[in-house]
């Protein structure tokens, strides 16, 4: 038996979000004496799937059909139930994200499996199955007692600390029964946002809000972001009023982000732009109100006026570099 854990590809790469996911179930295999299996579905680099060794997987199952190819969270859940039945595997591992969620929900129902939706730490499994999971948007959390055969657990970003060793997986030919049913709709084409770095898989995140005062003052938060490695982020507002384009918008109702540094530039800290970022390891915010609500959110806190100190930061990255 192994623990299997379900990996998202993005341009033949593994993702990072899923090569913590990989770390999770393989901090899982050791707590319960079993090992690390990945799934991989679609077009992906041998070297990226390899690399799941380093994160602490023994081996990679990778189908690598072309109508795979294409996220397909139906064809997905079902492959994945096939894959639980050759590796006998009891516990299932996938990252949170739009498509991690669609395929465990479906998988859940293929295998009569209990499933626990982000997940924040690993399991105490003395004397029963608990997991720690984050409700109410993050204001709180639960801890839920998955009492099934089968376990599904859908892991919340940084809940485990990902080290990275020198090893390698070893990536076996996984050829799934393909359903015709799961393939009724066809993909036309598929846009990505052009932006460099996705902001679910970004590390460092600079957001702006209404406090920049249009989009024509964008500049200085764009040079912050290019010299951090940053992806960017709006609040609502600056996307409702086409500052920013809409697939940057973090909130509630936007995307939920998770990076291991949040930078905050004259966002107010609106109820539903705190539940989109309070996943993040670090909050910095910066806004000229001592009174603004982000403060009581934030790990560190700037009072000041956004374009004074946007440059000076950037120009401490610079010197430091």
């Amino acid at each position: 038996m192994s623990v299997l854990i379900f990996v998202e590809l993005d341009n033949g790469l593994v993702k990072k979000t899923s090569l913590e996911a990989v770390a999770y179930g393989a901090e899982v295999a050791k707590m319960t004496g079993t090992t690390a299996t990945v799934l991989a579905l679609g077009k992906a680099d041998t070297a990226s799937l390899e690399q799941a060794g380093a994160f602490g997987a023994s081996k990679v199952l990778y189908a690598s059909d072309d109508k795979l190819t294409h996220e397909n969270s139906l064809a997905y859940a079902d492959v994945l139930a096939q894959a639980v039945k050759q590796e006998e595997s009891k516990i299932i591992i996938l990252a949170k994200s739009g498509l991690g969620d669609a395929v465990a929900a479906r998988a859940s129902a293929k295998l009569k499996a209990g499933i626990v939706s982000g997940v924040t730490e690993l399991p105490l499994i003395n004397g029963g199955f608990t997991v720690k999971r984050s409700i109410f948007t993050g204001k709180a959390f639960s801890n839920v007692e998955v009492k099934s055969e089968i376990k599904i657990l859908v892991v919340k970003k940084n809940a485990i600390e990902a080290t990275e060793s020198s090893e390698k997986a070893t990536v076996e030919t996984f050829s799934p029964v393909l359903r015709d049913q799961d393939f009724q709709a066809n993909v036309g084409t598929i846009e990505k946002a052009s932006s460099e770095l996705s902001l679910t898989e970004a590390d460092i995140i600079v957001s702006g809000g209404r406090g920049m005062k249009g989009p024509e003052n964008w500049q200085p938060l764009l040079d912050l972001a290019k010299a951090l490695g940053a992806a960017t982020g709006c609040s609502k507002p600056v996307s409702d009023l086409d500052w920013r384009p809409h697939h940057e918008h973090i909130g509630q109702t936007g995307i939920k982000v998770a990076p291991n540094l949040y930078i905050a530039c004259g966002i107010s800290g609106a109820i539903q732009h705190l539940a989109g970022v309070n996943g993040s390891k670090y909050i910095v915010v910066i806004n000229k109100d001592p009174e603004a609500p982000f403060f009581k959110a934030a790990d560190y806190g700037i009072v000041g006026d956004v374009f004074e100190i946007l440059p000076k930061l950037t120009k401490a990255v610079e010197d430091l570099k």
